[in-house]
C-alpha cells in the first residue's frame, strides 16, 4: 500500500497541524502539503522532552535497547513504503534507499547491543582510604550520564542514516537522552513515516511520549529556538557550513553554552604517491571516477581533491579520470537547490586562477553530470577557493612539483573529515613523512581506497578538525558517537542506595 502523507507534526505523541504548510518538491511523483514549523511548536515538543527525561534518563540500559531495536523493527515493517516516498522524494534510487535504511536500522541495533555491555559508562571506583596520611580519601565512583534533551537537525543528503532516525538520533537515545528533530524539507514524507516508527516503538515500550518529537519545515525563527530553548542541552547537525557556523554561535551565545556537534564540510583529499601513480595510475584514476560520481557525489566523504606529482603516472591518471567521467550519465539531485549551489561551485572554480577545465557539462534543474579540474600546486596554495567543497561530482587534479611541494599542500589544508594515502611499498618514507601531518587534519586516514563508505562500527570515527566538525573530540558516525550526549559525574561518600543502577549493580 502506498503511503500518503497527513503532513503533520509529531509532538509528545500526537500529530499536531500548523498555521501555514509548504509543498514538498519531489524529484518524480506527487507533491504533498505538510505543516510549517513554528517556535511554538519547538517550545512544545522540548518541554515534553524534559518531562520525558525525568524517566527515559534514569531508565535502565535493557529498556532502551529494547527500543531502540523496536524502532529498528518498526522501520523494517514499512520498509517498501519507506522506499517508495524516498525515491520519489530525493530521486536516488530504490537500492540506495535501502541500503541506507539497513544502514538506519543496523546502527539502532548496534548502539542497543553495545549499551547493553555497559562500557560506554566508564565506570570507575576509587576505595575510601580513611587510614591514609596526612590526609583520608573518600570512596569515589565515577560514570557518564545523559546531559537531557538533544536537538537534532535532519541531513539533506541521508534521508534515513543522517536524519529523523539517523545516527544522530539513535546515539541519543542510546544515551539516555530525549531527542527533537527538526525535519528537513528535501524530504518530509520520509521523515513522516520514520516518525510514525518511532511512535509505535514508543507505545509498544510503553516509553513517555516526549521521549520524541519531530517538527516539519519551519523558518530559519523555528531553527534558532529550537537551539536556544532552554531544555535543549546539545544539538546534532549534518549540513553545510554556513548553516552549521550559524547554529553553532547560536549554542555559544545562549546564556548557558551548550555542545554543538556539527559536521559541516570536507573535500576529502586523495595523495597520490609516485611509486603507486607509476604502477597503476590509469585505474586509479578510473576507481576514483567511480567515488566521485557515487550517489551524485553528494556524500559528505566525496574525495573532491586527487593531488599528484606531475609525469607520466599524472598523465594517466588524469586521462583514466576523465574518460571515466565523460562517459558517465547526469544525475538526479537531492534538491533544485543543492543543483544551483553544485553549478555555482563550478562555476567559482572554473572562474579561478590557474585552474584548467578538462570537462565541463550543461547541468539543468536537478540534473548534474561531473565537472573535472586540474591546477598547479602553486595556483591551489594561492587560492583557498580551490580547498572549499562543492558538494557534487566535482574532482580536482592537483599537480604538485616534487614531494616537498606535496607535503606543503598536506600541511596547509584545513580540517578534513578523510585523507587518503594511495601508495606502495615503495612509497613508504614519503608517506612516514605526510603521516604526522595528516593525522591532524582528519579524522579518518584511509590508504589505497575511497572514503565513500563510511562503516558503522566500534572504531569509526566520522568528524575531524573544523571546518570537517565543529567538536575534533567527537565522531557522528560509530558507537563512540553515544558518548557525545554523556558527562561524568562523580559521586563522593555516596550511600549506595542514591547511586545510579549501573553503579549499584
Amino acid at each position: 500500500m502506498s503511503f500518503k502523507p497527513h503532513g503533520n507534526h509529531l509532538i509528545a505523541g500526537e500529530w499536531k497541524a500548523g498555521e501555514a504548510t509548504f509543498m514538498s518538491e519531489p524529484a518524480h511523483g506527487e507533491a504533498h502539503a505538510f505543516a510549517v514549523g513554528s517556535p511554538a511548536l519547538v517550545d512544545a515538543a522540548c518541554k515534553a522532552a524534559e518531562e520525558a527525561f525525568q524517566s527515559y534518563g534514569y531508565s535502565s540500559r535493557e529498556d532502551r535497547a529494547k527500543f531502540l531495536h523496536t524502532i529498528a523493527d518498526e522501520i523494517e515493517a514499512r520498509g517498501e513504503q519507506i522506499t517508495e516516498i524516498g525515491t520519489s522524494e530525493t530521486g536516488l534510487p530504490a537500492a540506495r534507499l535501502q541500503g541506507e535504511r539497513g544502514r538506519t536500522t543496523g546502527q539502532l541495533r548496534l548502539f542497543a547491543e553495545h549499551i547493553l555491555k555497559g562500557d560506554y559508562l566508564d565506570r570507575r571506583h576509587d576505595e575510601a582510604l580513611p587510614d591514609r596520611q596526612p590526609l583520608p580519601r573518600p570512596e569515589l565512583y565515577m560514570i557518564q550520564r545523559p546531559f537531557g534533551p538533544v536537538a537534532v537537525f535532519g541531513a539533506s543528503n541521508f534521508p534515513l542514516a543522517f536524519s529523523t532516525a539517523g545516527g544522530d538520533t539513535a546515539s541519543a537515545l542510546a544515551a539516555g537522552c530525549p531527542v527533537v528533530v527538526k525535519g528537513h524539507s528535501a524530504h518530509p514524507g520520509t521523515g513522516e513515516i520514520v516518525a510514525e516508527a518511532i511512535l509505535a516503538a514508543i507505545k509498544k515500550c510503553g516509553m513517555h511520549p516526549g521521549v520524541f518529537s519531530l517538527v516539519q519545515g519551519g523558518d530559519r525563527a523555528t531553527g534558532q529556538a529550537l537551539v536556544q530553548h532552554e531544555n535543549i542541552t546539545a544539538v546534532g547537525f549534518t549540513g553545510s557550513l554556513g548553516g552549521g557556523r550559524a547554529l553553532y554561535d547560536l549554542c555559544a551565545a545562549r546564556p548557558t553554552p551548550i555542545p554543538f556537534y556539527g559536521e559541516l564540510g570536507s573535500v576529502n583529499p586523495m595523495f597520490v604517491l609516485p611509486e603507486a601513480i607509476a604502477a597503476r595510475g590509469a585505474d586509479m584514476g578510473k576507481a576514483w571516477a567511480g567515488s566521485l560520481t557515487m550517489g551524485a557525489g553528494q556524500f559528505c566523504t566525496n574525495p573532491g581533491i586527487a593531488v599528484v606529482i606531475a609525469g607520466s603516472g599524472a598523465d594517466a591518471f588524469a586521462t583514466a579520470a576523465k574518460d571515466a567521467l565523460a562517459a558517465m550519465d547526469k544525475q538526479t539531485m537531492l534538491t533544485d537547490g543543492i543543483a544551483a549551489a553544485y553549478r555555482d561551485g563550478a562555476k567559482r572554480v572554473a572562474a579561478s586562477t590557474g585552474v584548467s577545465q578538462l570537462i565541463g557539462t550543461a547541468c539543468e534543474t536537478r540534473h548534474a553530470a561531473p565537472y573535472l579540474f586540474e591546477t598547479t600546486g602553486d595556483a591551489w596554495l594561492a587560492n583557498e577557493v580551490l580547498g572549499e567543497e562543492v558538494f557534487g561530482p566535482l574532482g580536482m587534479i592537483v599537480r604538485v612539483k616534487d614531494e616537498a611541494e606535496m607535503i606543503e599542500i598536506a600541511s596547509k589544508l584545513h580540517g578534513q573529515l578523510t585523507c587518503t594515502l594511495h601508495l606502495d611499498d615503495a612509497d613508504a618514507e614519503l608517506g612516514k613523512k605526510l603521516m604526522p601531518i595528516l593525522e591532524r587534519k582528519a579524522g579518518r586516514l584511509l590508504a589505497n581506497g575511497f572514503p565513500t563508505g563510511v562503516e558503522v562500527s566500534d572504531t569509526m570515527v566520522h568528524g575531524g578538525p573544523y571546518p570537517a566538525s565543529t567538536n575534533f573530540g567527537a565522531t557522528s558516525v560509530g558507537t563512540l558517537a553515544i558518548r557525545r550526549f554523556l558527562r561524568p559525574v562523580c559521586y563522593q561518600n555516596m550511600p549506595a542506595a542514591l547511586l545510579p543502577d549501573d553503579l549499584r549493580s
